[in-house]
């Protein structure tokens, strides 16, 4: 790599103190350049505070003498260049503190540092690696999400499968195990709790100290940009779970780095994170937002990250540790920055928020006052619908509004319904096992839960475990219980989930019109008694329209009257109770003829077998010549245009 400059300029520590320098990686960290046609390799780190800092490592047996950094301007930069290629070495800055005390601390922007236990940076080039998704890069480009199907596979990779001798699969055998999988079962996304490096299995990634660094414990840089690779081009985007709001405390990353608190806030009612353990980035700082924006960008650019989901977005929009929601205006203003940067550099981009509250406009455009994601998790939906689940059957029609209620509000935001790994841990128990009832029971649920779920407008996120129908939730020390396929209701549900995606990403009227009303009307949204739901979903054209029927009751109707919008002639394309699903096979075989019988409202009407714990779609059936491209219209176009030739 040829640069011009071995050194920082004064604009480039311009733009970084001040928050702009949204390629900060490429200053700072540890780079290998060329010097008058000689190897060499620069280390830049900010340490404001620090009396001295050098750089110590197996290259010179950890002692830092001789190996001086030199501070290039008062807010704190310091830079060390050496005459030397020390590509794959280990190292960490010794710092000197105000008060004399020595502590060493691995490299905030290193791109790859030693596994675990170990807490080293590695000098590491994150060049050679030939990409070959240029097809789906630019198939996303013409494309946008909102109007696609969305199913979000959320993998955690150190528990999804393991060796046979219990050691973690690589990123390499992930491709090649991972991705038919995900691809197989119909899912448009995989999305990847935090791959920053950091010292604890137990916090799955949340608790970072590498943010730059891609975890050792499953591979290099470049097997990840393999994996990454693959997945682009069997057409699956990845997310990647990313946490601007707060780091680990571990003596050799972010907190007090150079013996003060400079990547958090000062005040210890501000910094502390109670509830982790961790410390909240200064998001009001010019060099952290410089550092995080610059992060954001590392990850889209050096590894093709789709988007992000952004953890803990609540505990960036309000104080920490304040129980009367007050605004954290330095955490707003930076989640603005954050997603108007990314944007700007990256229209396509995926920015999703895990929001738990009810803050306003968190899907609009910060130029009309919002703050820029591109989705929000809709977590009132979990909450309710997973709440409404666990009331016994008997009794759901006292709780009527928690399946109502959501849409007085789906509207307002770009959501994504959220049954994530944070549902199925910590003594939650199982998608499966939440649900009431007997064995076949607890199974009819969840296939009515699913299907609920993929009815209702907004886009899907599901943790791994939920298509094998797991009684047990989730062990993050254990594989998948890969076992359960051995076993009907267990195989029967995964078909049942194969199916659902597949009627799901055919059928526009589900997903096209996710975030609009135009999408969804309501048929019977009052039957509390006997707990059915009826309802339309639309697509963009007028005649693209499914009607779906939901009963949350134990009890089978055989002649159920509901209204439908249409005359004509309905036919069920879906039903959860068919045999191969592990249902009773109350299906409707026969095409359903609209009567001219007024009800719900409604012009016409139909009579429908309702299975017990069961959902149904219809769809209208289209006369021959209402078809597109059914073949003999084509042939008949093709033969015309032939004879117009001659």
């Amino acid at each position: 790599m040829v640069v011009n400059t071995l050194y920082p300029t004064d604009y480039q520590l311009h733009l970084f103190h001040e928050g702009s320098l949204f390629q900060s990686h490429k200053l700072f960290g540890a780079h290998i350049l060329w010097n008058s046609e000689k190897v060499c390799t620069r280390f830049c780190v900010w340490a404001p505070n620090a009396k001295q800092v050098r750089l110590v490592g197996e290259f010179n047996s950890w002692s830092g003498v001789g190996y001086e950094l030199h501070k290039v301007n008062e807010e704190g930069v310091w830079v060390l260049l050496l005459d030397q290629n020390l590509e794959g070495i280990q190292y960490k800055y010794e710092l000197t503190t105000l008060s004399g005390e020595i502590i060493l601390k691995a490299d905030p922007y290193a791109f790859y540092s030693e596994i675990r236990p170990n807490t080293a940076s590695v000098v590491y080039s994150l060049k050679d690696y030939e990409w070959e998704d240029s097809i789906w890069m630019q198939k996303k480009e013409k494309k946008s999400s909102l109007s696609e199907p969305g199913v979000i596979y959320e993998v955690h990779l150190g528990s999804w499968k393991k060796r046979n001798n219990g050691d973690f699969l690589s990123y390499k055998e992930m491709a090649d195990q991972l991705i038919p999988y995900v691809v197989e079962h119909g899912f448009t996304h995989i999305e990847l709790l935090p791959l920053v490096e950091h010292p604890l299995d137990r916090s799955w990634g949340y608790q970072g100290t590498g943010y730059f660094s891609i975890t050792s414990r499953y591979g290099t840089p470049q097997e990840f940009m393999f994996f990454v690779d693959q997945c682009h081009q069997n057409g699956i985007g990845v997310i990647l779970d990313w946490v601007p709001g707060h780091f680990c405390k571990d003596a050799h990353g972010l907190y007090q780095f150079d013996g003060t608190h400079i990547y958090s806030y000062k005040d210890h009612a501000d910094r502390e994170n109670e509830v982790w353990g961790t410390a909240n980035f200064n998001l009001g700082l010019g060099e952290v937002q410089s550092f995080l924006i610059s992060n954001a960008i590392f990850w889209m650019d050096t590894y093709h990250i789709d988007g992000f989901r952004v953890d803990a977005v609540a505990n960036i929009i309000y104080w920490p540790n304040s129980f009367e929601n007050n605004e954290n205006p330095y955490g707003i203003e930076f989640l603005k920055k954050l997603n108007d940067a990314l944007h700007e550099y990256n229209s396509d981009f995926l920015m999703i928020g895990e929001d738990s509250t009810d803050f306003p406009n968190v899907t609009t455009p910060v130029c009309y006052g919002g703050l820029g994601f591109d989705y929000k998790w809709n977590m009132g939906w979990m909450n309710d619908m997973l709440e409404y689940m666990k009331t016994p059957p008997f009794s759901r029609s006292s709780a009527h509004h928690k399946v109502t209620f959501s849409l007085m509000y789906t509207f307002s935001e770009n959501f994504v319904l959220p049954f994530s790994h944070d549902e199925v841990v910590h003594g939650k128990k199982s998608l499966l096992d939440k649900m009431p009832g007997d064995y076949w029971e607890k199974f009819a649920q969840l296939r009515l839960l699913l299907g609920y779920m993929f009815a209702h407008p907004g886009k899907k996120l599901l943790f791994m475990g939920f298509e094998l129908g797991q009684f047990s939730e989730w062990k993050d020390q254990e594989q998948l219980d890969w076992e359960l396929m051995e076993y009907d209701m267990h195989r029967n549900v995964n078909a049942y989930v194969k199916e659902l995606l597949k009627i799901y990403k055919r059928s526009k009227p589900l997903y096209e019109l996710d975030n609009m009303h135009e999408g969804f009307e309501w048929i019977d949204v009052n039957n509390s008694e006997q707990s059915i739901f009826s309802f339309i979903r639309k697509g963009k054209k007028d005649d693209e329209l499914l009607v779906i029927v939901c009963n949350f009751t134990g009890i089978h109707y055989q002649d159920y009257k509901i209204g439908i919008p249409t005359a004509g002639e309905y036919r069920e394309i879906f039903n959860s109770d068919k045999e191969e699903f592990g249902g009773a096979g109350f299906i409707n075989k026969k095409t359903l003829k609209a009567m001219e019988v007024p009800f719900h409202g409604r012009s016409f009407s139909v009579d429908l077998t309702i299975p017990s714990f069961g959902i149904l779609i219809l769809r209208p059936v289209k006369k021959r010549k209402e078809r597109k491209g059914n073949g003999k219209e084509k042939v008949r176009s093709h033969a015309i245009s032939r004879r117009e030739r001659k």
